[in-house]
């Protein structure tokens, strides 16, 4: 066992026993209502709550933002007290994401698959503005999955001109306004609809709310609240997305066996408060899930940050978010005086809300740039693939991205081993990056012994390479690899991978048990490894309490 390693919740560490722990990412809850933060609490002995405070809700969100209209923020708590900069950059001292703060980049293959080489970046899909005057460049309508992927117009995106204004509604990808009633939704409903958008012009889906937040792997109820990083763990294990006509929303009842509708292989958590990178994103891929700080319950609200004459919302202040929507467009030109405080410069997102067609412009409003939350919270679903890409995916981090681990240093090694059916072979992997210019590289080691120990340390030092390559952005990436590799009926195989994440000492994500009833974590369902050095390992569901977030992809 190594003697020293991290977990990190948000920079907070506290001791126990050899092993210096504390931990970086938890979950947030969101239920529309204020946040409130009460005293400081900390398990003794054990893992301190990201900024030692939990929230009433039970759950401390990936950036212990508290979502109290719905959604919870990931990244740390917003730095709300100064405005980020409005041209795009992010302030030199603002929060980072879930993942920390990343580079927007362009390392993306044209199919939009990630490029084990540099992934990171954004391919452009039809029906996108791709002239330099905003003319639509439409492009085909029909899905291919010849790559594995859905295609439409894939572009080379390099020298693409943002224009200055730019809307959805206009383009035939704006997506279906939700509406979230009483309950605490909004998380969901901003995830679907990215998702949803995401697939448009050429593909038009609807996904049901109801079994995201129902049939997840926390114990939050509907009305208590999520953040993105439950989307995220949701569709990553592909619990879902199912479509809304097999479960409609709003009848407290999800059904049991119903299978994904797609598969989502790749989530990108983009930079905080970079508004280039939150366009192009918007432009090229889909709708970007943000994060909002609302007074706000439903449609029929008032505020004296929202002009309900102009359809405009903004708020600067301390307050965290507490609601999630989906920037579909923006106007550079968007007069500031069209929002009801005194602002320094023009410039809006355009926004869908879950709060129906009766809020707003049937169902859209527009963000100031100046707003002190929209684009510190941000994710996009960068690849989404036919449920036929793979026939199995063997993984034990349901729960997904919750915590970090590592030892101190921005270099680490991590392995999780699986034991294969009859006919499989292995088509890919997939782990995160837990902040930007991250580097991997990907192994397989065969023929496992049942038994740990030093017999498990040289069986994984007998690992094969498979891939390496740099990744832009923090947030989730499939790999695929070159040829399929047969794997051996029951053979106990593992992937291991060699992540170096600068400006990190915890680069590995995991999964792990709060101790706020929250997450349903099971240690049993996994085999996990943790080395310093990729030669000395330890078992980290033994010596950490913890799920390694890692995955294997195979086809029969």
């Amino acid at each position: 066992m190594v003697v020293v390693s991290d977990i990190v919740r948000n920079g907070i560490r506290k001791k126990a026993a050899a092993l210096f722990l504390a931990v970086s990412l938890s979950l947030g809850t969101a239920g529309c209502g204020p946040a409130n933060n009460p005293a400081e609490t900390q398990t003794p002995g054990r893992i301190q709550e990201p900024d030692g405070t939990q929230d009433t809700g039970g759950i401390q969100n990936p950036g212990g933002t508290q979502d109290s209209g719905g959604v919870q923020g990931p990244g740390g708590t917003q730095d709300s007290g100064g405005i980020q900069n409005p041209g795009g950059t992010q302030d030199s001292g603002g929060i980072q994401n879930p993942g920390g703060t990343q580079d927007s980049g362009s390392g993306r293959n044209p199919d939009g698959t990630g490029n084990p080489s540099g992934a990171g970046g954004f391919a452009a899909p039809g029906g996108v503005d791709t002239s330099e005057n905003g003319e639509n460049a439409q492009g085909s309508s029909t899905g291919s999955s010849t790559t594995g992927v859905y295609r439409w117009n894939r572009l080379d995106t390099a020298n693409i001109k943002l224009p200055s204004a730019y809307d959805y509604r206009k383009t035939g990808r704006a997506p279906q306004i939700g509406n979230q009633g009483s309950l605490g939704t909004c998380w969901a409903f901003a995830s679907l609809t990215a998702l949803e958008s995401s697939l448009l012009p050429g593909k038009s889906m609807t996904f049901a709310v109801d079994h995201m937040s129902m049939h997840n792997s926390f114990l939050l109820g509907q009305d208590e609240g999520g953040e993105y990083t439950m989307s995220m763990a949701y569709l990553l294990a592909w619990q879902g997305p199912v479509l809304e006509s097999q479960d409609p929303y709003g009848d407290g009842v999800s059904p049991d066996g119903l299978t994904p509708s797609v598969h989502v292989q790749e989530i990108q958590v983009l930079p905080s408060k970079d508004y280039e990178a939150i366009k192009r994103a918007v432009y090229l891929r889909g709708g970007v899930q943000s994060s909002l700080y609302t007074s706000m319950r439903d449609y029929q609200s008032q505020s004296v940050y929202y002009n309900r004459e102009t359809n405009s919302y903004c708020y600067i202040g301390n307050e965290k978010p507490n609601h999630d929507s989906v920037i579909v467009g923006w106007d550079d030109n968007y007069s500031r005086e069209n929002f009801n405080l005194d602002l320094a410069g023009d410039g809006a997102f355009i926004c869908t809300n879950s709060w129906g067609e009766d809020f707003g412009d049937q169902g859209y409003f527009y963000v100031s740039y100046f707003d002190s939350n929209i684009g510190v919270h941000n994710i996009v679903y960068t690849g989404v693939e036919p449920v036929d890409n793979y026939d199995y995916i063997h993984q034990s981090d349901l729960c997904g991205w919750v915590g970090q681990i590592g030892y101190g240093q921005e270099e680490a090694w991590f392995a999780n081993a699986y034991r294969a059916d009859k006919g499989e072979n292995l088509a890919a992997a997939g782990f995160y990056a837990t902040d930007k210019n991250t580097e991997y590289e990907l192994y397989l080691a065969r023929n496992l012994p049942d038994a740990g120990g030093g017999e498990m340390e040289r069986a994984l030092d007998r690992r094969m390479l498979l891939a390496k390559g740099r990744l832009d952005n923090a947030g989730y990436y499939t790999i695929p690899l070159d040829k399929k590799i047969p794997l051996e009926d029951n053979e106990k195989f593992a992937i291991i991978v060699k992540i170096i994440t600068p400006g990190t000492v915890h680069p590995v994500a995991i999964e792990y048990d709060a101790g706020d009833g929250i997450a349903q974590v099971d240690l049993t369902d996994g085999e996990g490894y943790l080395s310093h050095d990729g030669k000395v390992w330890e078992h980290v569901e033994e010596t950490q309490s913890c799920n390694l977030c890692l995955k294997a992809y195979t086809k029969k």
